[in-house]
């Protein structure tokens, strides 16, 4: 495929085609690649998500760290197992200011120092959101609590938002696990997570019980769910991008994850 030029332009005008509006809380979720060459890079991407949702708008992105999380969990597979303890013993404590994404992409890295950016306090699973509800989305993001309801995925579902592919799939696509809380399937059970905390001026190794879930089945549900809901598609660059309502995406995988998960 002939490799495109974006730019800023062309994804101010690929968002409106698509039918984001003024006022819209959107989760975002990108591959900078995907798009082709980008001129001027994740910079422009954001300046164009935030000026197509206005001032009552607001974008949210996840800033996943997962890295901080037991080695058991198999973040470190690289890493011999000898070392595993080091690690426990000196892996730094989550700073939202500081920490760097994992993985995130670099639109998401990027906009967690965003000048108006806030980021939620989960040392691994933090998201990070500029506008009208940034507060509300990271306030309280409860190391346990870390998709379910009262979380920034299940406020953005109270604030009936919306979710925004830009060239990648339904396996980035967060808001599964809130149907991965609120289902009843075979074998739901929680784990053990440990990760590296400030508590009282102190660094601990952290331990908390949360809802053990893989994402596995995360494109075949969104692959269902455009067979039987309208999703808007638009190309930009060498990308595809995909709108579509949060509420409407996370009530159809509670069905079909009950009707399919064995």
């Amino acid at each position: 495929m002939e490799r495109k030029i974006v730019l800023k332009q062309d994804i101010l005008t690929a968002l409106k085609k698509i039918g984001i509006t003024a006022g819209q809380t959107i989760m975002v979720h990108t591959s900078l690649s995907s798009m082709g060459f980008v001129c001027g890079g994740a910079q422009i991407v954001i300046e164009a998500l935030l000026e197509s949702v206005g001032a009552d708008g607001t974008i949210l992105m996840p800033t996943q760290s997962w890295k901080n999380l037991d080695p058991t969990a198999g973040v470190h597979w690289e890493e011999p197992e000898e070392w595993w303890q080091i690690i426990r013993d000196n892996w730094p404590a989550y700073n939202k200011d500081i920490t760097p994404t994992n993985t995130m992409g670099a639109v998401a890295e990027m906009f967690r120092r965003w000048p108006g950016t806030l980021r939620s306090d989960h040392p691994a699973r933090s998201v990070a959101a500029n506008g009208k509800y940034a507060a509300y989305l990271t306030q309280d993001h409860d190391l346990s609590n870390i998709f379910g309801e009262g979380s920034p995925i299940g406020k953005l579902y109270e604030l009936d938002g919306y979710v925004l592919l830009i060239g990648v799939g339904y396996d980035k696509n967060t808001s599964l696990h809130l149907a991965d809380v609120r289902a009843d399937y075979p074998g739901k059970h929680n784990s053990t997570e440990y990760s590296a905390v400030m508590e009282n001026g102190q660094r601990v190794w952290k331990s908390y019980d949360t809802l053990f879930v893989d994402g596995e089945d995360f494109e075949e549900i969104g692959e269902a769910f455009e067979n039987r809901h309208s999703v808007q598609k638009v190309t930009l660059g060498n990308a595809t991008i995909t709108l579509m309502k949060q509420r409407e995406l996370v009530d159809f995988a509670v069905q079909w994850i009950e009707q399919n998960r064995k």
